[in-house]
C-alpha cells in the first residue's frame, strides 16, 4: 500500500469518517472518493527535488496571517466575498431550448456547491480557498465526479502549500498536471492530479513562474519590520527598556554598589520617594525624548499603509481614521471593493465556471456569477436597474437574472420600458 493510502486510512480512522453512509451517499461516493490529504502539514518540512516543482513559500506566512493587522485585511476581503449572494445560469449567447434537462441541470450544480462535500458548505469551501489565496497567492480544490446527476461532483479544500506543478505538462487531459506532495515525501509517493481534478487558483500570475503572488508574500517584509517595531514599542510602554540612567560624580565601587541595592531593595516598584544625601547632586541622563516619539508611531503607520497597499486596501480598512472625513469614507470603501473585493471574487467565479462546470462536469453551457459585483450598495444597485428598464434597455427577466431570480410567464418576459406597470415592478 501507498504512503498516500496510508495516511488516507489513518485519517479516516481518526475522524471517523470510516463508518456506514447512507444508501445515496454510499452511491455518490463510489466514483468520488478523495485522493489528497486535508492536513498534509502534520509531517516534517523536508523535500526532494524532482519533476513536481514546489512552491517556495516562506514558513512564516502562515504564522503571518495569524497577526491581528494581516488578519484584519484577509478578513476584509475573505468575508465580503463569502457573504455574497450568487447564482448558476446559462452562459451567454446559449439558449434554454438548446441545453437538454435545463433545470434539472442548474439544480444540479447548485447542490453541487452548497453541499460540496459531507463535511463543508460552500462558505467554509470558499473560505479556505480564499485564505490560501490571499496567503500564499495558492487556492486549491480537488473536483471528483459521481456520475449520479443530481449530484454530478464533491469538492474538498486542499492545503495549497502542498500542490506541486509538473513543469513538463503538455497540455493532455489525462497527463497530471498537479501533484500533492506531503513534506519529506518522495516523489514517486505522490497523489498525482490531473486537470479537471483538481482547482487552482493563482493570484497576480506570471509568465516566468507557474505560481502565483499572494498579497501577503508582497508585504511579507513589511510585516516582519512591523512585528519587531510593535513589539519594541510595546516593551517602551511597559517600561521594561529603560531610557534613562543616574550618573554620580566621584563615586567609588563600594557606594556605586550599595546604591543599586538601596534602589532596588527600597525604592524600586515601591512607589516611594527617593532620598539621596550626596556631597554633589546626581545628573539623569536621558536616552530618549520621553514622549510618544519614542514608540515610533509615525513609522508603525506608515507600516500599516504599505500592508494595505499590498492587499489592495484603503488604510481605513486597517484602522487609520486620522486622514478620513465624511467625504471621502465612502469612495474609500468603493474602493476597496473594486480593488480587492470584486477581482478576486471573479477570479474564483470563472475558475468555478471553467475548472468545475466545463473540465470536471462537462457542461461548458453554465457559468457561477456573484449577483452583487456590480454595485458596492443595495441601493446604488436598484436605482440603476430601474432606470435600464425605464428606458427600455433590460427586460423584467433579464433584471430577475441579475438578481438571482427566476423567469416570470412567457406573457411578461420580453416586456420592456413602460410596458412594466403589468408586471408591478
Amino acid at each position: 500500500m501507498k504512503v498516500g493510502e496510508q495516511l488516507r486510512e489513518m485519517w479516516r480512522q481518526a475522524t471517523g469518517r470510516g463508518g456506514p453512509l447512507r444508501p445515496m451517499e454510499a452511491a455518490a461516493q463510489v466514483e468520488a472518493e478523495r485522493r489528497t490529504l486535508a492536513l498534509p502539514a502534520i509531517l516534517s518540512p523536508l523535500h526532494f527535488p524532482g519533476r513536481h516543482l514546489p512552491k517556495p513559500t516562506p514558513v512564516n506566512l502562515r504564522r503571518f496571517a495569524e497577526t491581528p493587522l494581516v488578519r484584519r485585511a484577509i478578513n476584509v476581503i475573505k468575508d465580503r466575498i463569502a457573504a455574497m449572494d450568487w447564482q448558476v445560469r446559462l452562459r451567454r449567447g446559449v439558449k434554454a431550448e438548446d441545453v437538454a434537462y435545463v433545470e434539472r441541470k442548474l439544480r444540479a450544480l447548485r447542490r453541487t456547491l452548497e453541499e460540496p462535500n459531507a463535511a463543508d458548505s460552500f462558505r467554509t469551501l470558499i473560505e479556505e480557498v480564499m485564505e490560501d489565496a490571499l496567503t500564499g497567492g495558492f487556492g486549491a480544490v480537488e473536483m471528483e465526479t459521481t456520475g449520479d446527476p443530481e449530484r454530478p461532483a464533491m469538492l474538498w479544500p486542499v492545503d495549497g502549500a502542498s500542490i506541486r506543478i509538473n513543469a513538463k505538462w503538455d497540455g493532455r487531459e489525462d497527463a497530471p498536471r498537479y501533484a500533492q506532495a506531503m513534506p519529506g515525501q518522495l516523489e514517486s509517493a505522490a497523489v498525482e492530479l490531473r486537470d479537471n481534478q483538481l482547482m487552482y487558483i493563482r493570484m497576480n500570475p506570471r509568465s516566468f513562474t507557474p505560481f502565483g503572488l499572494g498579497p501577503l508574500e508582497v508585504a511579507f517584509e513589511t510585516v516582519n519590520q512591523f512585528l519587531s517595531a510593535h513589539r519594541f514599542a510595546g516593551k517602551l510602554a511597559a517600561n521594561s527598556v529603560a531610557q534613562y540612567a543616574l550618573w554620580l560624580n566621584e563615586a567609588t565601587p563600594a557606594q556605586h554598589d550599595r546604591l543599586i541595592r538601596w534602589w532596588q531593595d527600597e525604592i524600586e516598584g515601591t512607589g516611594r520617594v527617593p532620598l539621596l544625601s550626596t556631597e554633589q547632586k546626581p545628573e539623569v541622563l536621558r536616552f530618549a525624548q520621553g514622549t510618544d516619539a519614542d514608540l515610533r508611531l509615525a513609522w508603525q503607520e506608515f507600516l500599516i499603509r504599505m500592508v494595505a497597499n499590498a492587499f489592495g486596501l484603503p488604510p481605513l480598512m486597517l484602522g487609520l481614521e486620522a486622514d478620513v472625513n465624511q467625504s471621502t469614507a465612502a469612495e474609500m470603501a468603493d474602493e476597496a471593493f473594486r480593488g480587492a473585493i470584486s477581482p478576486l471574487a471573479m477570479l474564483l467565479a470563472s475558475h468555478i465556471t471553467r475548472d468545475l462546470f466545463a473540465k470536471c462536469i462537462g457542461w461548458p453551457e453554465f457559468e457561477f456569477a456573484f449577483n452583487e459585483l456590480s454595485a458596492r450598495d443595495e441601493q446604488t444597485e436598484l436605482q440603476v436597474q430601474v432606470q435600464l428598464l425605464q428606458a427600455g434597455v433590460l427586460t423584467v427577466n433579464e433584471v430577475r437574472a441579475m438578481r438571482g431570480l427566476g423567469p416570470l410567464e412567457a406573457g411578461n418576459a420580453g416586456t420592456r420600458g413602460q410596458g412594466n406597470e403589468k408586471t408591478g415592478n
